[in-house]
């Protein structure tokens, strides 16, 4: 049967609850519920389906991924996407983009997997805090809202996490150092 993952990089502890506390904002006042369904994260790879009996095969992959940095990821502020997806920005990194682009590569050479953000798109590191469910009309109060409002934090990134969807939600099943 095939089973739904992604792979992300997990803010701290600390830091998830913070920006939970702005997703739960957005659900309660303007009735978007859907970046709910997930931790907090930055994307490396989108979703893709796997066979959940070969599963595995993507552990071990993912195992013998390696990008030899531990860096430091810096959230600051808000931005947006119109007319759909508020987010908190990930400032410009190039280690970020070096492991995006690397852990890409590994996949799709070692299981033959695609990321989607291999199209025109490119890679815009963020941490989505609404989106899909949001409705146009009120994706513009909730830019409103949030285009003035300071956030700012950070932290080390060492390791990766595969994300598997559960029956609602997306689960933090594995994580995985990627420092030697």
């Amino acid at each position: 049967m095939l089973q739904k993952y992604f792979i992300a990089l997990i803010p701290t502890h600390t830091q998830c609850e913070e920006i939970n506390s702005f997703k739960e904002y957005i659900s309660k006042t303007f009735n978007s519920h859907g970046a709910l369904q997930s931790p907090p994260h930055i994307t490396l790879h989108m979703p893709f389906s796997f066979e959940e009996n070969k599963e595995d095969v993507l552990l071990t992959c993912l195992q013998s991924f390696k990008f030899n940095k531990e860096f430091t990821i810096q959230l600051k502020d808000f931005n947006c996407f119109e007319p759909r997806v508020v987010f908190i920005n990930v400032l410009e990194n190039q280690l970020l983009f070096q492991l995006q682009k690397s852990l890409v590569q590994h996949i799709k050479s070692n299981l033959n997997v695609f990321n989607q953000s291999d199209d025109l798109r490119g890679f815009h590191p963020h941490i989505t805090i609404a989106f899909r469910d949001l409705k146009k009309q009120i994706f513009y109060k909730v830019w409103e809202e949030f285009k003035t409002k300071n956030y700012e934090t950070s932290f080390q990134s060492s390791e990766i996490a595969l994300l598997k969807k559960g029956n609602l939600n997306w689960e933090v099943y594995k994580t995985f150092k990627f420092t030697s």
